[in-house]
């Protein structure tokens, strides 16, 4: 029996310990989803903003004079942006943007056209997930835990942009996780070339605020210099960079927060424990007392026989 409580005692400090790094875990990454979260809701703004001005735009010249506004008919090569973590305790945060990517390539090698289709990940644990479905990954980005300049992912961005311009792809889509509460995040797939016209579902509008439709003003006339399609052949390629920058904003504070949930989860788990383990403690502690005190009572009537 005593064995039995010593045994019990050290899984209650083995779990104890446990839950101490789960703890910190969880306080840390609600330190890091706050922080996140504020740079999420600070540049959607801008993001929505920029969407808008290049639908304003896009109405004022012609589309086929530029090519990420040009839609190629039928896509035969598609490239996949996967926007995932970099490390794993966060629930079944990978698990779900990769099984949603998966889903996708799917659904497009049922087409006839498809003739290819490429992952481009930012993300260790996604390219994980990817490389082990056979899929194939043509460039793989370490992605940035913590981005404070959209210029940290301009290589990214031009690259893609290029390689649809040469015409790798014929239709490029963006995968991420889209932050809604820090109890609620959604895979999303938006397609980030060619740039659509009038999408007001998708690109540039990452995220689930949008302005309210008495705050909505009406469409008004700009004057371009030198011309719109001057300004178009500057701006577009800015703009995949700033969807693909306020994806990853949108992913990073998804991340924290489900790691966050994730950790506070296992800590309450390991505080459920921790009181079935002090219970069997007890019951153990008490039934080695109840057994000594049967054994002196037995050892003092034999002596008094």
């Amino acid at each position: 029996m005593a064995l039995l409580t010593r045994k019990i005692k050290r899984q209650i400090q083995s779990v104890k310990n446990t839950q101490k790094i789960t703890k910190a875990m969880e306080l840390v990454s609600g330190a890091k989803m706050r922080k996140a979260v504020n740079a999420v809701l600070t540049s959607r703004p801008y993001s929505n903003l920029a969407w808008q001005t290049v639908a304003t735009l896009s109405n004022t010249v012609d589309r086929e004079l530029h090519a990420l506004l040009f839609d190629r008919q039928t896509a035969k090569k598609i490239g996949v942006v996967l926007i995932s973590a970099n490390r794993g305790l966060c629930g079944v945060f990978n698990q779900q943007i990769a099984r949603e990517a998966l889903r996708f390539v799917q659904q497009e090698q049922q087409t006839p056209d498809v003739e290819k289709i490429e992952f481009i990940t930012l993300g260790h644990k996604g390219a994980q997930i990817i490389a082990k479905s056979g899929n194939v990954i043509a460039s793989d980005f370490t992605k940035p835990d913590v981005v404070t300049d959209i210029s940290e992912i301009s290589s990214v961005a031009k690259m893609i942009v290029q390689q649809y311009i040469d015409g790798d792809y014929d239709k490029v889509v963006l995968v991420y996780t889209d932050f809604i509460n820090s109890l609620k995040q959604r895979p999303e797939i938006k397609q980030l070339l060619p740039i659509k016209q009038n999408d007001n579902s998708g690109l540039g509008k990452v995220g689930q605020d949008e302005e309210p439709a008495s705050a909505k003003k009406d469409v008004t006339e700009y004057l371009f210099e030198p011309s719109a399609d001057f300004v178009l052949s500057h701006f577009l390629p800015r703009l995949i960079e700033v969807q693909i920058y306020q994806a990853i904003l949108e992913s990073n504070a998804s991340e924290h927060s489900a790691r966050m949930v994730a950790m506070k989860n296992a800590s309450d788990a390991a505080s459920d424990l921790i009181n079935e383990l002090t219970l069997s403690f007890n019951k153990a502690r008490q039934a080695g007392i109840t057994q000594e005190i049967s054994e002196i009572s037995v050892s003092k009537a034999a002596l008094e026989g």
